[in-house]
């Protein structure tokens, strides 16, 4: 979907070209303001050209960006934030952040982790046992679905440093839930969202020992160590994981990675790829000699010339734990290996080594995986898979009794893309379009000839394009729908280098947005986009009118539950009570005041307030915060907070609105007067 006024302001573009560009043959009647036929525009856009050394396929480029004042982007991409922790809200084609969902971390603008109760609430709900984290490492974010195709409803990302996974509410693109995972310690790119919203399955990445919380050796690795597909029953009222209604499967002790779904034909199976099934655990230390022994884990786990992808039927398996076919470990429900084989719920198929992506064509037939240290993608049938599990047309069986499918039965080609294939996406034209991190390129290709829909030959390379540099993953628009979208792709590089101005040695990421030209090609590099605020892995990129959210939230509500908040007031109900040395406030804000603008508690005192933001008029939030208390909130139009902490400094403290709400804005402010104890006043 073009930008409707995209046609004219390119036709207007070529008139202009055709006069600036040929300045030099026609001449200027004008005096140099305008192009002879009393058009000033036309000079106006000469000078601005020459002054900055612009193109005509420079100018061509920033029209398909350009997005004027006050329109709004087609498409609304969410990437992980990286090391932030977090998750950013991209519109596209415009390339502009437009919001930064707190996630994982502490987040001070949105007072996330600084005293509001939702976000102090998430926060702490998502801390495994004895730890409490501050950080976390968003790496894959999954839209929710509805048919296979984006709702704008929800969005799941996960915490590939922790094993935690974090459900964002798309209606006000907040937090609502931080899960600890049990038996997974690690995930890297796992986590999908199935056809349906049924569930959200994440896989550890490497292996811990089982049961979780115990002591193994690295030599005990084969035996002790051990993975998890974890699926996660997603509640359809809220969007909340339901731990009580989930399940997983145990998986062998490889390094488990990039998941997808099934879909359409392929639906009810997930598909995840893995490496290391050399079960190399590194260099071990000889402290007398001062050396490592034996291979570090990149040589070790880079052995073998095929690892494994992993096939789920979690259809199946929902009824297996339905029959209680499963043992109780870490506080769930887990199907073990022997049963999942028994059962057939589990297979494995050989792919090419080191293995990154595996990525599910929209019709769910096409299989496409890639190996790192292979110059092909390799594309896997899955009616050829449910032929070959029918005939059990299995090639062996793994260390753990996992039934291996026979690699040529289930293959449908290998393309040839280039060095360094990581991660596939898809058009509606029967296209896929792979990233090449080594060749810092993507690679566009065709699936099979009942999908290709141009005329061209199946399973062949059709285009390529140079990007800068190193790409990791990639996304179409919609691409990991059954109906993707046909005319961006963006390439997520992790280098820079000299795209933009020097800014000391921590360069920023580059998103380069692509026009795929309706899919009909060729690829067109359109322009760059600095992510400086961390290292974003992926990204889904979704029709911007899929969204429904909110303007603002009603009178009284609780950001954590969207129900009315228990302690809402409205003007002139504001009160304090004092009980012991227990004081709750009931305080409201509004242009431009608080109410009360004093509070007066004593040293020691645990103080409970509750702040309601009466105004119901779009974007007038309010900031609450106190000098030296570490306390900070945005309190947006209708919403409640409330903050417990203890009084455990005397002084005088002021407290201020910190959002800029009107021209009175400075004079929001007022007092928190901590009175010394009877203790300390005789002491001094």
């Amino acid at each position: 979907m073009k930008r409707q006024y995209l046609v004219p302001l390119l036709a207007l573009l070529v008139l202009v070209l055709g006069g600036v560009f040929a300045a030099g043959a026609c001449g200027d009647d004008d005096g140099g303001n305008g192009d002879g036929n009393g058009n000033g525009v036309s000079s106006d856009l000469d000078d601005i050209a020459a002054a900055r050394g612009l193109t005509p396929e420079d100018m061509k480029h920033a029209l398909q960006q350009f997005v004027p004042p006050g329109e709004y982007d087609d498409y609304v991409m969410f990437a992980s934030g990286g090391h932030s922790g977090q998750v950013f809200v991209i519109g596209m084609p415009s390339m502009r952040i437009l919001k930064v969902i707190a996630a994982f971390t502490p987040e001070p603008w949105q007072g996330y982790g600084y005293g509001a109760d939702w976000g102090d609430t998430v926060l702490a709900g998502g801390n495994p046992e004895g730890v409490e984290l501050t950080w976390g490492d968003t790496h894959h974010p999954a839209l929710s679905e509805t048919a296979g195709d984006y709702d704008g409803r929800w969005l799941y990302v996960n915490d590939r440093a922790n094993g935690r996974v974090a459900m964002v509410d798309l209606q006000d693109m907040r937090t609502k839930q931080v899960l600890a995972i049990p038996n997974i310690q690690t995930s890297h790119g796992g986590l999908f969202v199935t056809p349906d919203s049924e569930y959200a399955m994440i896989t550890s990445k490497f292996p811990m020992p089982w049961p979780p919380g115990t002591y193994a050796g690295s030599d005990e690795y084969a035996d002790v160590y051990r993975g998890a597909s974890a699926w996660l029953k997603i509640d359809q009222t809220n969007g909340r994981i339901n731990m009580d209604e989930s399940f997983q499967l145990e998986l062998p002790p490889y390094t488990q990675d990039l998941a997808d779904a099934g879909k359409l034909v392929s639906a009810g199976w997930g598909f995840f790829g893995s490496f290391n099934t050399e079960l190399s655990v590194g260099a071990d230390f000889d402290e007398a000699l001062s050396e490592p022994i034996g291979d570090p884990m990149e040589a070790g786990a880079s052995r073998n010339n095929f690892d494994y992808l992993h096939l789920i039927n979690w259809k199946a398996a929902e009824q297996l734990i339905a029959d209680g076919k499963y043992e109780m470990i870490g506080g769930q429900r887990v199907i073990r290996i022997e049963t999942a084989v028994e059962e057939g719920i589990l297979y494995l198929i050989p792919e090419p080594k080191s293995p990154h992506g595996i990525d599910v064509s929209p019709t769910g037939r096409y299989l496409v995986v890639s190996g790192k240290l292979d110059p092909h993608v390799t594309i896997f049938d899955f009616e050829k898979v449910e032929a070959a599990i029918a005939a059990e047309d299995f090639e062996g069986f793994d260390d753990y009794g996992i039934p291996i499918l026979n690699y040529d039965s289930v293959l449908a080609a290998q393309v040839e893309v280039g060095a360094g294939p990581l991660h596939t996406q898809f058009d509606s034209k029967g296209h896929g379009y792979t990233s090449l991190f080594l060749e810092s390129a993507v690679a566009k290709f065709t699936l099979g000839d009942d999908v290709v829909t141009g005329g061209e030959a199946p399973f062949e390379l059709v285009d390529k394009i140079s990007v800068h540099y190193n790409i990791g993953h990639l996304a179409t628009a919609e691409g990991d729908t059954v109906t993707p979208d046909d005319n961006y792709l963006v390439a997520l590089n992790k280098w820079s280098i000299d795209r933009f101005a020097p800014i000391g040695p921590l360069h920023p990421q580059n998103f380069q947005l692509i026009d795929l030209v309706d899919g009909e090609g060729p690829m067109d590099l359109i322009a760059d986009m600095p992510i400086g605020i961390g290292e974003p892995h992926y990204v889904q990129i979704m029709k911007a009118d899929k969204l429904s959210a909110l303007e603002l939230y009603a009178a009284g509500t609780d950001a954590l539950t969207m129900d009315t908040h228990p302690e809402a007031i409205d003007a002139g109900e504001e009160k304090v009570e004092r009980d012991g040395n227990n004081v709750t406030v009931w305080m409201t804000a509004v242009r431009s005041h608080f109410t009360p603008d004093i509070v007066r508690v004593k040293e020691g005192d645990n103080v409970t307030l509750h702040i309601t933001n009466i105004e119901q008029t779009r974007d007038a939030t309010h900031g609450f915060a106190i000098a030296h208390y570490n306390i900070q909130a945005s309190l947006e139009p209708g919403e409640v907070a409330t903050f417990e902490f203890v009084a455990d400094k005397s002084g005088a403290y002021n407290f201020y609105c910190t959002e800029f709400c009107s021209a009175l804005h400075l004079e929001m402010a007022g007092w928190f007067l901590v009175e010394p104890s009877d203790a300390v006043a005789a002491l001094d």
